[in-house]
């Protein structure tokens, strides 16, 4: 997967993914490092909402995505629930170091469902794995609720960058795979009826989901 700076040329996707889960989880850092390869320390906790952007190139088509860091403090849930509209993947992350980060997952999965397609590309991401002897979260908890929501998996440090690109790649890569099958699904029916273009009639691409269950999957950590 090739990366490109803002400016290098025009883009032939643009894909909105969301970045949700408790405050101070690392969600920030895990854009910085991902966006720019920088890490703050000491950063402060995202004031409602900021969002980078990413160009990579996939099967030679150039995709931006566009990634949106959400404020993880309760008062500020109102203002970033619309930022969930057209999302099309999300990282839901959670501190291995706090277990209360992941007894959150399931509202904040609750929640992207909620405001955004049910189809949305989602990993679910356990960051800080530097924190080894802090850890309250194994990683066979993070794969087992991964595997049971029919999740992506990931464990993440943006502290030493371990996995962090992977983690947005795999987003991004599944994001494609579910827009190219949709777009042969609209060609297979537009074979099936070739008069229906020229009849004016309307093409339903089947959404993902329908019919067989959602594909899950994981990576080790």
């Amino acid at each position: 997967m090739a990366f490109y700076s803002e400016d290098d040329k025009s883009e032939d996707y643009l894909f909105k993914i969301v970045l949700i889960g408790d405050s101070a989880v690392g969600k920030s850092n895990l854009l910085a490092r991902f966006a720019r390869d920088e890490f703050y320390p000491n950063s402060k906790s995202t004031i409602g909402v900021e969002f980078q952007t990413q160009k990579m190139d996939i099967n030679g088509k150039e995709i931006k995505a566009q990634i949106w860091d959400t404020a993880g403090q309760e008062r500020f849930r109102a203002v970033t629930s619309a930022y969930y509209r057209g999302a099309v993947g999300a990282l839901l992350v959670y501190d291995i170091s706090r277990r209360q980060t992941f007894h959150s997952i399931g509202r904040w999965l609750n929640e992207l469902h909620t405001h955004s397609d049910m189809n949305v590309a989602t990993i679910l991401v356990g960051n800080k794995s530097d924190l080894k002897d802090l850890r309250e979260v194994s990683t066979a908890e993070g794969k087992a609720l991964a595997e049971a929501q029919g999740l992506f998996f990931m464990e993440t440090s943006a502290l030493d960058s371990s996995n962090v690109a992977a983690a947005f790649e795999t987003v991004v890569k599944e994001i494609y795979n579910i827009l190219s099958r949709k777009v042969m699904s609209s060609q297979e029916l537009n074979k099936q009826d070739p008069a229906s273009l020229s009849n004016g009639k309307k093409v339903v691409i089947p959404s993902e989901g329908q019919g067989e269950p959602k594909k899950g999957g994981c990576c080790s950590s």
